[in-house]
């Protein structure tokens, strides 16, 4: 209804206009004076009026200036209002010579000038008012003539000639109160150099974005290829990175399907971007075949790595999912963002520490989970190693006490969330996560329950991992602490990882320990001046980065496998296995000895700190505690 409204008043208006054109183009032809000749022209108008009309309506009607939505109006409707007038007052001249009738030359050429003005005036008009109507339009306006007036807008440079970014700038030019003004665009492919896209010069490659936005005076580079692989982002943010704009960026091509690029979809560049990894590819068939219609029991759920888990499990329509942690805040969050983003879905959240056996065994007999994905675990290398009997209660003791229990109610699916920092450990974080592996193995031997761990390097953004650390620091004006200036780390997101685990979990026959590829190690020096440069500043100049030095129990570089552990391909190019090795005599001994009892945690509580590392190493042979530049 609301559109037959506006096409009728489209039409009213137009049958205003175009008469009034005819009237005001005699006015002019014959200077306003009310002669024989202006009245026998005129009386052939009269004649005529209803034809005339109905022609020009009809040829407005042939070029669509009834189907578009006006209050995006710009150059596209323009060019299409210009093309219909001249197409409108041609129409008409072939009807009056086709009845052998004619108006003087300049009254067509007047009327088609007015038809372009009053038609394209009432649809532009109509974008106008719609625009002012808009809460705090006529400040930003004001604000908008107070930048032009002061040379404040902002100049643009738009990586990409594409469609994507002809889009951008067709957007920035429609919303003139962003104060944003698009003066230069850089593409790769040298076909365009020198040429005009909507209305700007492409002046470059990638290459030459540095000089090119010095030139140019650019105070922001919006990057434009959504299609662009991970590898050529990476490339062109580094340049980017070489001056002092500020970076925005289109999400890619599958973030964009069925919707239109704007302004509104730009986003910061992100320590993601500088990667240059593609992104993860799961088979979605595997993944929901085991986790549709089960029930689904998460440890650590309100951490990084578990509230992920629980967000992308949750999109599998799992019968039920259990969120278990001991802090209460961080899953209370997350309750109140999956009960919102999947209603149907049957959340619970279970606060308890994996350490109790006792009440872990409640959990088990209220909720009878298929799968169980153990994500909780003591992870902070530094604190661990001045806690080890936590480290040891958590992580060891609480897996066992998750092991075992699993086994006894028939658990389906068993997954451990490891580490690389299990891989000939150096600190005691990574020897109890490697005893936690080998108690899954063991126990794989002997139980109907399919075991497996998934073993990654860190994430970005995870809770106290490296960047949100970095940002800190530069909040606080610096300096960016790293503690050596050669350490490299292997790096993935919080998404991908978790991907990558539930594809481990689907792919597990029992005891096998899941590596995923992490791509190539990052030089953490190269991760701070990122980190500072994305931020806005120049490194060294605006925030210093200090050394600090390797603290206990931390290495160099991490490694991924053990000697001993022949990997092997997987079906996903992602993910790689390591077969399950037999026991030691030395884990043999601790699981005969049931460690999860009360006295015997009471025993490892009464111990001093270097007696649980001497333990941890007669488990562990391999675990070097003296050597911490390895």
């Amino acid at each position: 209804m609301v559109k037959l409204t506006r096409i009728a008043l489209l039409l009213f208006a137009d049958l205003i206009c175009v008469n009034f054109a005819y009237i005001v183009s005699f006015l002019l032809r014959f200077e306003f004076t009310i002669s024989d000749s202006f009245l026998g022209f005129f009386a052939v108008y009269a004649d005529n009026i209803v034809t005339l009309t109905i022609v020009k309506l009809a040829v407005f009607w042939a070029f669509g200036l009834y189907r578009s939505l006006w209050k995006y109006a710009g150059t596209e409707e323009l060019v299409k209002v210009t093309l219909a007038a001249v197409a409108a007052t041609t129409a008409s001249i072939v009807y009056l010579a086709f009845t052998q009738q004619y108006f003087p030359r300049s009254i067509y050429i007047f009327s088609c000038v007015m038809d372009l003005v009053l038609v394209g005036g009432v649809r532009f008009g109509y974008r106008i008012v719609r625009d002012f109507r808009k809460p705090g339009a006529a400040a930003n306006f004001v604000r908008l003539l107070g930048k032009r007036n002061t040379a404040e807008i902002s100049k643009v440079m738009v990586v990409g000639a594409g469609d994507a970014g002809a889009a951008i700038i067709k957007d920035i030019k429609q919303h003139p109160e962003l104060g944003k003004k698009v003066v230069v665009v850089i593409d790769d492919n040298p076909n365009k150099l020198n040429q005009t896209i909507v209305g700007v010069k492409i002046a470059g490659n990638h290459t030459m974005i540095k000089q090119i936005a010095r030139k140019y005076g650019v105070d922001e580079i919006i990057i434009a290829i959504p299609s662009a692989n991970k590898k050529a982002i990476q490339e062109i943010v580094n340049e980017c990175n070489k001056t002092r704009c500020k970076m925005k960026i289109l999400p890619g091509i599958s973030d964009l399907i069925n919707e239109k690029v704007s302004i509104a979809k730009l986003r910061d560049v992100d320590i993601e971007d500088l990667l240059g990894r593609e992104p993860v590819q799961v088979n979605l068939r595997e993944i929901s075949s085991y986790l549709e219609g089960r029930i689904v029991l998460v440890t650590g759920g309100g951490g990084s790595i578990g509230s992920e888990l629980c967000r992308q499990i949750a999109r599998f329509k799992p019968r039920k999912l259990i969120a278990l942690d001991i802090y209460e805040n961080s899953v209370f969050e997350l309750s109140n963002e999956i009960k919102s983003a999947f209603p149907n879905l049957e959340f619970e959240v279970v606060i308890a520490s994996v350490r109790s056996r006792h009440r872990m065994r409640e959990v088990f007999v209220k909720y009878k989970p298929h799968i169980v994905f153990h994500a909780a675990a003591h992870k902070h290398v530094p604190l661990m190693e001045s806690n080890p009997k936590d480290a040891v209660i958590n992580n060891i003791v609480g897996t066992k006490n998750m092991v075992d229990l699993a086994d006894e109610y028939a658990v389906e699916n068993f997954v451990l969330i490891s580490t690389d920092k299990a891989v000939n450990p150096t600190n005691v974080m990574g020897a109890t996560k490697r005893v936690a592996e080998m108690i899954l193995q063991e126990k794989s031997t002997r139980s109907r329950t399919s075991y497996s761990a998934v073993r990654f390097g860190n994430v970005l953004g995870s809770n106290g991992s490296v960047i949100p650390l970095f940002r800190k620091q530069i909040e606080r004006g610096g300096p960016v602490t790293v503690t050596h200036e050669d350490i490299t780390r292997y790096f993935m997101t919080i998404p991908e990882a978790v991907q990558l685990v539930i594809q481990a979990g689907a792919m597990a026959n029992g005891g096998e320990i899941f590596i995923l590829d992490m791509g190539e190690r990052v030089r953490i020096m190269d991760l701070a001046e990122n980190v500072i440069r994305l931020s806005g500043y120049i490194p060294n100049v605006d925030i210093d980065i200090k050394i600090t030095g390797l603290r206990p129990g931390e290495k160099l570089y991490e490694e991924l496998l053990l000697d001993e552990e022949g990997i092997q391909k997987t079906a996903h190019n992602k993910i790689y296995v390591a077969p399950p090795l037999p026991p030691s005599p030395e884990l043999t001994a601790i699981l005969e000895a049931e460690i999860c009892t009360e006295d015997s945690i009471n025993g490892i509580l009464n111990m001093k700190d270097e007696e649980v590392k001497d333990w941890l190493q007669k488990l562990v042979p391999n675990y070097n505690r003296s050597d911490n530049n390895q």
